[in-house]
């Protein structure tokens, strides 16, 4: 922990509403739609070449998801899987998920651009662009540390604290931790560290290992 424990702050209660309900909210806003404008060609693009690679399968993917205070929400994707892959259970758990990423889905995968949709999930108020990743329904030991630790009190977020200290190669336990340090320690400044050296890890590769954590 001590790695992520360096980029993070203590806070006062007010000061942690004010910036999550308010300043958090209207940037998340803000960047989506503008991210959404300036992408749409490209997410046009990508739509088109799953349609293509598979067409008789839905262009996204979508599905449950646990958010703030445990609410479940419909988290939206682009299909990077086969149809016949297994729905409701993360990839992780899958005894050789290789076998069920599409050609188009792998380089989706590796460069992230499967988590585009998921600015629609921001605007509509169900995700934040910075936030603990949200976990899936049957992940339940997981979802009971992150729980007990707190780390569920603020929006899931598109990237997070866990993601940027080691993504794939973190165990669920570890995660839970540091999601949980980024709910106690929300501000400004981490979020920006956050999302500086998500751009950085997704540009060199840094710490994906074949797709987990992701459908």
């Amino acid at each position: 922990m001590a790695k992520e424990k360096s980029m993070i702050k203590e806070h006062n209660i007010p000061h942690f509403r004010l910036y999550c309900d308010v300043i958090k909210r209207i940037f998340d806003v803000f960047f989506s739609i503008l991210a959404i404008i300036i992408l749409g060609i490209p997410m046009i693009i990508i739509a088109i070449l799953i349609k293509r690679s598979s067409p008789n399968e839905p262009i996204l993917f979508k599905q449950v998801r646990i958010g703030k205070n445990n609410v479940p929400f419909t988290i939206y994707k682009f299909r990077t899987m086969v149809g016949t892959a297994p729905h409701q259970v993360s990839t992780e758990q899958f005894t050789h998920p290789e076998r069920y990423v599409t050609s188009i889905g792998s380089i989706l995968r590796r460069t992230s651009l499967d988590e585009l949709p998921q600015l629609f999930n921001v605007v509509r108020g169900e995700m934040s662009i910075i936030g603990p990743r949200p976990l899936i329904p049957n992940e339940k030991a997981v979802l009971k540390m992150r729980t007990e630790l707190g780390a569920n009190r603020v929006l899931p977020g598109i990237t997070g604290l866990a993601q940027v200290n080691g993504r794939d190669n973190l165990i669920g336990a570890k995660k839970a931790q540091i999601d949980a340090a980024y709910a106690r320690h929300v501000n400004i400044v981490l979020d920006l560290i956050i999302l500086v050296r998500t751009i950085f890890d997704v540009i060199s590769g840094r710490g994906i290992n074949g797709g987990k954590d992701k459908e």
